[in-house]
């Protein structure tokens, strides 16, 4: 068999979508432009699919900043790795004034938060020990468990009686260390970890917890510290990991944790180790990024009067908006099969409305999820039009809403 007869097939993921080329359901073309509204297929749309939680996308004195790095360094400084020619006092400052923001000892840059995740994971959990990982943890998360050399196990969605029974059982035979792996909010559903009673089973059994926070960081808690700090559970967050591709609008990742942690992932995370340093642009946009998102409290108010003016609307048409404390706005859309809910997708996108649905293994089997995500950039205007546009769905296609209800209470994915 040639190792090229599988790319002939329709297998893998999103394999159907691939063979027939599709650009609308998968890989949509959008203008290159981020914000509260986009450009897709001609038509003017409100977009709710970027995560762009303070509209610091728009933000001009970042795009200046940008501009003005970009003609002091262009755009290939540093060259090499942090660990060879690549690590400048810049990226130092930039670490410290992180570590501080999020009252750490010390902090470590990534490239993305992707590698940030990969790299941290596994290089924390050693052949010894094991990870207890949520069972909906992002597949960064997943990976970087797989690609340690310890054992691993998976507990049920948000259940403490599930991650305690693990711990009893990994601590009748310990030989080694347990990392606690789980997200802060939940990207796909919005709903928040656990973290005061994951915190204190972590403690009970000499455990470390590792969070994943990249749709809390900037987002949650006061100034945007966090998850943690929204639970009042930070300083017990023993590895905490951001990514400034969403709230603060950039590239990159970053780690935070005692300072003796942080210098030894930074010399044995592969994903630093082996990958060019953080380019300079990035670098001079996320300092001023930060100072925008500690002083950000207005923007954050907004995001979030936005995002329970949306629930509070779609809820009154009868939609099923999900459980989540965070600013994410989950609708549960019955569709039984893919066709009704691409014809669903189709018309809400015809109304102007520019949503990007998920359906099984993410969510249970027969319904859609669109993960709309309110920002600081959008209006009063924009919700009223978005609900008006679910309105005519619900009717048009005499969508039986309470089927949603019932599919998500019923969920096997917990």
């Amino acid at each position: 068999m040639d190792i090229f007869e599988k790319c002939d097939s329709d297998e893998g993921y999103f394999g159907p979508s691939r063979v027939q080329e599709d650009y609308f359901f998968t890989r949509p073309i959008l203008d290159p432009i981020p914000g509260a509204t986009t450009s897709f297929q001609g038509q003017k749309c409100i977009q709710w699919s970027i995560n762009n939680y303070l509209g610091l996308a728009e933000d001009n004195e970042l795009k200046s900043v940008a501009l003005e790095s970009t003609r002091d360094y262009g755009t290939s400084a540093p060259m090499g790795s942090r660990m060879m020619t690549g690590n400048t006092q810049h990226h130092k400052l930039l670490e410290q004034k992180l570590a501080q923001y999020l009252d750490k000892e010390a902090a470590i840059l990534f490239n993305y938060g992707y590698l940030g995740v990969i790299g941290t994971i596994s290089s924390l959990a050693g052949k010894n020990d094991t990870v207890l990982i949520d069972k909906l943890s992002h597949a960064s998360m997943l990976d970087g468990t797989l690609l340690s050399p310890g054992k691993f196990r998976v507990f049920k969605h948000n259940d403490m009686d599930s991650l305690e029974n693990h711990l009893k059982h990994i601590n009748r035979n310990r030989k080694g260390g347990i990392l606690i792996v789980t997200e802060g909010v939940f990207g796909m559903r919005g709903d928040l970890a656990n973290l005061k009673d994951i915190c204190t089973l972590k403690e009970k059994y000499g455990a470390r917890v590792f969070v994943d926070d990249a749709h809390g960081f900037g987002v949650m808690g006061p100034h945007g510290q966090g998850t943690g700090s929204y639970f009042g559970v930070h300083n017990k967050l023993d590895v905490y990991l951001g990514t400034f591709a969403k709230a603060f609008a950039s590239i990159g990742g970053v780690t935070a944790s005692n300072k003796k942690v942080v210098e030894w992932i930074r010399y044995n995370a592969r994903t630093q180790v082996f990958a060019k340093s953080l380019p300079m642009v990035y670098v001079e946009v996320l300092k001023k990024a930060l100072e925008k998102v500690k002083k950000g409290d207005d923007r954050r108010d907004h995001m979030w009067e936005i995002s329970f003016r949306l629930k509070q609307k779609l809820a009154n048409l009868g939609y099923c908006t999900g459980e989540g404390q965070s600013p994410i706005v989950a609708v549960y859309v019955p569709a039984g099969d893919i066709p009704t809910g691409k014809k669903i997708i189709f018309r809400l996108r015809e109304l102007g409305i520019f949503v990007t649905g998920v359906i099984y293994p993410v969510v249970p089997k027969g319904i859609m999820l669109f993960r709309m995500i309110p920002t600081a950039s959008h209006t009063d205007e924009h919700v009223d039009k978005t609900v008006r546009a679910f309105q005519i769905v619900r009717d048009e296609l005499n969508l039986d809403l309470e089927k949603a209800f019932i599919s998500q209470r019923e969920s096997p994915l917990q």
